[in-house]
């Protein structure tokens, strides 16, 4: 059959031979294509079963989803979080926003402390302005606290007090009188002046960045704390070790930007800033706030 072949094979003349050339190039691009289009459908087919691997894996890296605790500040209450906790809980989330009773830094961290002992897993503790003292205290020692989120906070060191760590230009700097309103102490061995926070102070400094009805509701339903919450130096810094966010709000006239920014760069934080954010980002930008929560959860179930 192949010398047949080759018996019947004429010279091709001139004119075939210029074919040849004209269809050389043709063929060549062809031929490429039809590579470049397997190597390219290999790739999509690697793709694409990477793609469906993955979420088959999410679960398992995160087989024991953190317990988010909210511990809320001075002058406010466990409501202040209901914005987190409604987004939290469509996540998927478990969270608890406890009460942190404003007694004194000691006696709120060991509370704290007590409740986290009733959770099983890991937790993602969470505190806003004086529940950051708290929770740099409560977690101290807890092997289940994975992550610390502050959230317009104080990050205290040993030997420091939330009242030290306001910053130059606090509003709290004024006269006292003329900042809170004051309840005595009882004949309770451990009452303490109580401290509220005046109308024309909530409403200016604290939570200015509210509709006018809302921070009025707010500052009726306002819990006072002792005067101890802010004198008792801390005893504890959690977030040297334990990996921590921050919620910084670009406004706050509590805390200021400048001694919160200090704050979480002393504790490697990954700090997000809330652009005219007041002290209390945590009902003006519950989005905000949650998508750091949920930034400090992931991190957890990337660990494990």
């Amino acid at each position: 059959m192949i010398a047949s072949c080759r018996a019947d094979r004429k010279e091709p003349d001139h004119r075939s031979r210029r074919r040849g050339r004209r269809l050389a190039p043709v063929v060549l691009l062809a031929t490429l294509a039809v590579l470049f289009t397997t190597a390219a459908c290999g790739r999509i087919a690697e793709y694409a079963s990477t793609s469906r691997a993955r979420p088959a894996a999410a679960p398992s890296a995160c087989a024991a989803k953190p317990t988010v605790v909210l511990v809320h500040g001075a002058w406010a209450n466990e409501s202040s979080w209901s914005g987190e906790v409604r987004r939290l809980q469509q996540a998927g989330q478990t969270v608890r926003a406890v009460t942190n009773p404003l007694n004194g830094l000691d006696s709120d961290a060991a509370s704290v402390a007590a409740f986290l002992k009733t959770v099983s897993g890991p937790i993602v503790l969470v505190g806003h302005s004086y529940g950051g003292s708290v929770i740099t205290n409560a977690a101290a020692g807890n092997p289940h606290v994975r992550a610390l989120v502050y959230v317009d906070a104080a990050a205290p060191a040993p030997g420091q007090s939330t009242g030290q760590l306001s910053g130059k230009g606090s509003a709290l700097a004024g006269p006292p009188g003329s900042l809170y309103d004051t309840v005595p102490r009882t004949k309770d061995p451990g009452g303490a002046t109580r401290l509220y926070l005046k109308e024309n102070v909530f409403r200016r400094s604290f939570g200015q960045d509210l509709p006018a009805s809302t921070a009025n509701v707010l500052w009726a339903a306002q819990r006072p704390a002792a005067m101890k919450a802010f004198t008792t130096p801390s005893s504890a810094a959690a977030w040297k070790k334990i990996p921590s966010w921050y919620v910084i709000g670009t406004a706050d006239k509590i805390i200021t930007p400048q001694s919160q920014q200090a704050m979480a760069r002393r504790a490697h934080a990954r700090i997000t800033y809330v652009q005219g954010g007041s002290h209390l980002t945590l009902v003006s930008h519950p989005q905000a706030v949650t998508r750091q929560i949920l930034a400090a959860v992931d991190s957890t179930c990337a660990r494990r």
